[in-house]
């Protein structure tokens, strides 16, 4: 398959260097798995099994991974790969070749035995496996395979005294047939010092939570308990591998060691040019008797089906579909799917859902994923509002704290009847959406939460004080950093478009829209009239009322681009180009938009260090990677999409390309520095940026090619 990714011994010469890369799995239910392309967790989300236990939300780690070693005429080789606080594993120096093939397959060689180690997990279940394929040489081999486990917040550490779980081996009664003579049915806290690990299941039930049980099943093997191993100094004990440290995290200020368990060793004896493949499997579901080997297998097939469904053969836009898939997931709560903001750590956000729905989903052809996003969100409208952020927690309520989260949803149903057309389609969104969507524009009339409302002027204004409402939403205890309050220019160019989807929705349905028309008329003319900076030859941020005095904001920001990209837009053809021109000179990086201009006096050049240093740069200066496929959009649009205007979208698109093999593979990073931008930041993926230049790739450059 052309579009995995293949890295060998030049990617990962050092630690430092192999670290770099990482590649993502998911589940479709919140849970994923994650980890560098050399084998160590830089991260403290890495780990092969953080398990969703309310999709998706609640995520637990559970299987931070295996160590594994091999044995060869009396010699160990350490596989691990890992640093420590006083010391670094360099297991990777006998790794000779990654492949990401959908799936990450980690290839060893150790003299003349060659190990193959595929992780994957089972779509829609909390459930990982790890499978591996040896290949011994000429000397018997032993292969010792070590299972850690924690049971932690996906987000924190676990000190060592924490870690109290219930221990038992029981014998495995999921496979038919399977003799078990002579094994007794429990054996907690067994003395054993090994046991037929294909006969056993290993259960761990955390102190803290004592409703999750976790399992452990190898298919080949014994179990080798580890408590029966001889101490020394330097390893005085081995049933906890102590001070794993997160060298990425690291670089933020985060100090954190963590612990984990690891009761048993899982050892697997090689005769001479023996070959043996052999799973393990973690999970905190019912343990079934499906094969490591068939799970793995079917995750492959499921991706490249959903890859096949896009009509353009052409590698960076199945590489982007690839990613695409992550963030679409299930919602217990709704028993319909949603979309994750980013990874590692957020949960479903209103406003990054209704950005990234075009891309995720209909540049990908998944509509049936997308009528199932959009009717979930209209569960949550309250008071004209649809919820800017789910918590990561399922008995907490969302919250509602945003303006444009409920405009970007008249732009998500429009471009979704774009693509699909059908009559069933209008009859879905007159049935399910179109009442929420007429009180919406009500709420934002007649006035709202957080002093969202229509002023005289028929633009719309919100939020005071300490309130965030737009996408700039930093605030510092009391400090807001990027204070937009007033009348914000993307929340009137959403607006505008909000009004005009509804005069033709209105009109589809046979009823009448003269209202909606009326109304974008006098949005239209005060909008040009108010926003237009004729100084900079582009458009005020934001228009602020000071002492009852309208004071318009001349930073250059972003936010313009959108009354650019949008379907409906009120600028006429000179102005658009005046802005695009303006973006591109003051805040356009090949991996992404600035969100101030780098002449500004208040521009923050790098996103790094303590939490109050990143959050005072998040939105002055850092580059965001969505923001350039509305970009990308609105370029194309006001050269007419001419052949030379195509050509540098393509070129404009393909550096993100690049991006994705430095960073999280097949994703595309939160944020990027002001200044060398090649420098990813924030989540290693998130879902409006690969969604948004998805988007853009396939609406504004393949089809033009």
């Amino acid at each position: 398959m052309r579009e995995k990714y293949v890295f060998g011994r030049n990617a990962f010469r050092t630690f430092e260097t192999g670290m770099e890369k990482e590649w993502l799995l998911t589940n479709g239910i919140g849970g994923f798995a994650n980890q560098s392309i050399i084998g160590a967790n830089t991260r403290i989300y890495s780990g092969y099994l953080v398990a969703s236990l309310h999709a998706p939300v609640d995520r637990m780690m559970i299987f931070p991974g295996t160590h594994e070693a091999v044995t060869i005429s009396g010699k160990e080789y350490d596989l691990t790969a890992q640093e420590y606080i006083k010391e670094w594993k360099r297991g990777y120096q006998y790794l000779n070749r990654f492949e990401l093939d959908i799936l990450p397959t980690y290839t060893y060689q150790v003299a003349d035995l060659c190990i193959k180690k595929t992780v994957a997990l089972e779509y829609g279940k909390n459930t990982s496996v790890v499978c591996y394929e040896i290949e011994n040489g000429m000397d018997q081999a032993t292969f010792a395979v070590t299972p850690m486990f924690t049971y932690r917040g996906f987000g924190e550490t676990r000190e060592r005294a924490k870690l109290v779980f219930e221990k038992e081996l029981k014998v495995q009664k999921f496979i038919k047939n399977q003799d078990t003579k002579g094994v007794r049915e429990k054996e907690p806290n067994s003395n054993t010092i090994e046991l037929e690990a294909k006969n056993h299941v290993l259960q761990l039930i955390p102190e803290e939570n004592k409703e999750v049980t976790i399992k452990f099943y190898a298919s080949e093997g014994r179990y080798y308990d580890r408590a029966c191993k001889p101490v020394s100094m330097a390893t005085p004990n081995y049933l906890i591998e102590e001070n794993q440290v997160y060298p990425i995290d690291n670089r933020t200020g985060f100090l954190g060691v963590d612990n984990h368990i690891t009761p048993y060793d899982v050892v697997v004896t090689l005769a001479p040019y023996e070959k043996k493949r052999f799973y393990v499997k973690c999970t905190v579901e019912e343990l079934d008797d499906k094969d490591g080997f068939v799970i793995a297998k079917e995750y492959h097939q499921r991706m490249t089906r959903l890859m096949d469904l896009l009509p353009y053969d052409d590698r960076l836009a199945r590489r982007l579909a690839w990613g695409a898939d992550a963030f679409i997931v299930d919602r217990e709560s709704t028993g319909l799917k949603t979309i994750l903001a980013g990874y590692p750590w957020f949960a479903d956000w209103g406003r990054d859902t209704m950005i990234a729905l075009q891309g995720l989903t209909l540049a990908t052809r998944r509509f049936d994923d997308a009528r199932s996003i959009l009717e979930s969100f209209s569960r949550y409208v309250d008071q004209g509002m649809i919820p800017n952020v789910f918590p990561g927690n399922a008995k907490e309520e969302p919250m509602y704290n945003t303006i444009d989260a409920s405009l970007w949803y008249f732009y998500s149903v429009d471009r979704y009847l774009e693509y699909t057309g059908e009559e069933s389609d209008y009859t879905f969104i007159k049935d399910k959406i179109y009442p929420y969507l007429k009180e919406i524009i009500s709420a934002y009339k007649k006035g709202t939460r957080f002093g969202i409302r229509m002023d005289s002027d028929y633009l719309i204004e919100g939020g005071s004080d300490l309130d965030q409402l737009t996408w700039m939403d930093v605030r510092v205890g009391d400090l807001v950093v990027t204070p937009r309050h007033g009348k914000a220019v993307e929340i009137n160019a959403l607006w505008y478009n909000a009004l005009k989807v509804m005069e033709k929705l209105s009109v589809h349905y046979g009823e009448e829209g003269d209202e909606y028309c009326g109304l974008a008329v006098h949005v239209k003319d005060s909008f040009v009239d108010k926003f237009w900076n004729s100084s900079a030859n582009c458009l005020y941020d934001v228009i602020e009322k000071r002492n009852g005095e309208e004071v318009a904001d001349g930073k250059i920001r972003p936010n313009q681009i959108w009354a650019i990209s949008l379907p409906y837009t009120m600028l006429d053809r000179e102005k658009e180009k005046l802005v695009v021109q303006r973006v591109y000179h003051d805040l356009y990086t090949p991996y992404g938009i600035r969100s101030l201009s780098s002449e500004d006096v208040d521009y923050k050049s790098h996103y790094i260090g303590k939490l109050i240093n990143r959050d005072l740069a998040y939105h002055m200066g850092t580059s965001w990677g969505y923001i350039s496929g509305a970009f990308i959009s609105a370029y194309c649009k006001v050269n007419d999409h001419s052949k030379e205007a195509v050509r540098k979208a393509k070129e404009m698109c393909e550096y993100f390309e690049d991006h994705m093999e430095d960073g999280c593979l097949s994703g595309i990073a939160e944020i990027f520095d002001g200044d060398f931008t090649c420098t990813s930041r924030g989540c290693y993926t998130q879902a409006w940026s690969v969604g948004e230049v998805l988007r853009a790739y396939t609406e504004d450059v393949l089809p033009y090619l």
